[in-house]
């Protein structure tokens, strides 16, 4: 019974696509990995607070230790439901300026739960081609139709919804604002008035890799473009740039109220842990004031991205933190990703099914307690890798 498994590992082996679980040690923004130590180039702690100590003195200073739960011990629908989950859904319905906000366990978790229990027969959902795995899987386990529309191309887009607006109740657009490989962004302004010529579209938007990183108080692209009171499902994750774990989603209150009596993964899971909610609210109440990594954030990105471009004779897709280096095939993405490990810098392969065949590479993602000259450094050794 065991053997076909084997064959099938022994193929993943061959075609370079096996995949193990590193053994690595965190030291702030470095990571220790085979008794090397590495810059770490593959997190997503974007504005580097999970390493920050003086934030993590202050939140445990003001913890009341005695009070504090570690876990939720049951779903919110039975005994799970504590203040904090509440109290931090309020004040981010106020910073997002809409009528409601609710929490989920994990990115993962809202992208397969939400769609599920918002489609049905009379829905066609409308996604992006590089959507995320998460995002697919939830469109796949709701009973919706659904298409493909060509990435970024709002030209196709609006085909796809001249042809079917009039045969569905209603039709969701699906989109990340920043794409989780690329680094490229949704025009969102373009999303939102493409919605707004039918009365029956609406528009989901994951944002768990721009919370933080944009905006003037950090609330991502949308905050960015002034559409944040436009976009119906606003998704976003809290294991990124914020330092925490789980998800939430902004929205009008009839459809918290509604996912609350339908979204599968919220009404059968035990509750994110009380106290990293109680990390999560103290650090949304200070994204505002992060302006300054922000900042940095943004000038490391642009400064990589235009290394990446002189080294590949090709415009980068990146507009944000997260920098690809497209090597194509598997067998040099590795052996560069390796070279790079060699050489202080922790920086892993991508490799298909998680992009398209022919496009393997390293995946650069930026974080803002990194120093200029570390960026400088990290392009001398692929100058020299070329």
């Amino acid at each position: 019974m065991l053997n076909f498994y084997a064959e099938q590992l022994a193929q993943l082996q061959q075609q370079g696509r096996y995949r193990t679980l590193p053994d690595i040690r965190h030291e702030g923004k470095w990571i220790w990995h085979d008794e090397r130590k590495m810059l770490n180039f593959s997190s997503n702690d974007y504005l580097g607070l999970a390493a920050n100590q003086r934030l993590k003195q202050q939140f445990l200073a003001q913890t009341d230790w005695q009070q504090a739960s570690f876990t939720s011990s049951s779903s919110r629908l039975l005994t799970g439901n504590f203040p904090i989950y509440a109290e931090l859904e309020s004040v981010m319905a106020s910073q997002f300026q809409r009528e409601a906000c609710l929490l989920f366990n994990s990115g993962y978790h809202a992208n397969i739960g939400i769609l599920p229990a918002l489609a049905d027969k009379q829905t066609l959902i409308l996604a992006d081609k590089l959507v995320h795995a998460s995002l697919i899987d939830g469109i796949r386990l709701s009973a919706a139709d659904y298409q493909r529309y060509r990435h970024n191309d709002y030209t196709h887009l609006q085909q796809l919804l001249e042809k079917n607006s009039k045969s569905y109740q209603r039709i969701i657009i699906v989109t990340e604002s920043v794409f989780s490989m690329d680094g490229d962004m949704a025009d969102l302004r373009q999303l939102v008035a493409l919605k707004q010529r039918y009365r029956n579209v609406m528009l989901y938007v994951d944002e768990a890799h721009a919370l933080g990183v944009f905006g003037q108080n950090g609330l991502g692209l949308a905050e960015n473009c002034a559409c944040i009171g436009q976009i119906d499902f606003l998704v976003g994750t809290f294991g990124k740039a914020l330092a925490a774990m789980g998800a939430y989603v902004v929205c009008d209150q009839v459809i918290k109220d509604y996912l609350i009596n339908k979204m599968r993964p919220l009404i059968f899971s035990t509750a994110l842990s009380p106290l990293l909610a109680q990390w999560v609210y103290f650090l949304m109440q200070r994204l505002p004031e992060m302006q300054m990594q922000r900042q940095h954030l943004q000038q490391l990105s642009s400064e990589l991205q235009r290394g990446v471009e002189q080294l590949t004779q090709q415009p980068s897709p990146s507009r944000s933190q997260i920098v690809p280096y497209i090597l194509g095939d598997n067998a040099s993405t590795l052996s560069t990703a390796e070279r790079l490990q060699q050489c202080g810098f922790y920086c892993l392969p991508i490799r298909p099914p998680t992009v398209p065949s022919g496009t393997s590479r390293i995946r650069f993602s930026l974080t803002a307690d990194m120093a200029t000259d570390e960026v400088a450094q990290l392009l001398d050794v692929l100058k020299g890798s070329q």
